[in-house]
């Protein structure tokens, strides 16, 4: 695009399995990413089918989440909260967290930083 931009609809972004050793029932579209010049923050869009899960890890940068449809729950550090359509969500960096749709599988937004906001440490936080 003529100024660096990028206009598309998200089904033209490819959508990739995460990982079995990740994540079940799973997948991502890198909707913005450095790949289309962004420097600052990436754009993903997760679809888990009914009954997924996105296993437990934690990493030095943060998440904000907004789901668009369906319901879970997400678990952050030792609590857990039931998530739905329009529900946003703020993980704060190396705070484990882990995810899992309910009976008619979840689709959200989830927007990280491309760099680290925090130093890595070895084990999660605890809260």
């Amino acid at each position: 695009m003529p100024c660096g931009e990028k206009v598309a609809h998200y089904t033209s972004v490819p959508e990739e399995p995460v990982p079995e050793d990740m994540a079940t029932g799973t997948t991502i579209r890198w909707l913005i990413s450095d790949k289309d010049g962004a420097s600052n923050f990436y754009m993903r869009m997760f679809r888990m089918e009914p009954r997924a899960h996105i296993k437990a890890h934690f990493h030095p940068w943060e998440h904000e989440i907004y789901v668009l449809e369906g319901s879970g729950r997400i678990r952050i550090g030792s609590s857990t909260y039931d998530v739905s359509e329009g529900t946003v969500v703020y993980i704060p960096p190396n705070v484990k967290h882990e995810y899992w749709s309910g009976g008619k599988g979840l689709r959200f937004l989830c927007i990280i930083p491309a760099r680290p906001t925090a130093e890595k440490t070895e084990r999660p936080l605890e809260c």
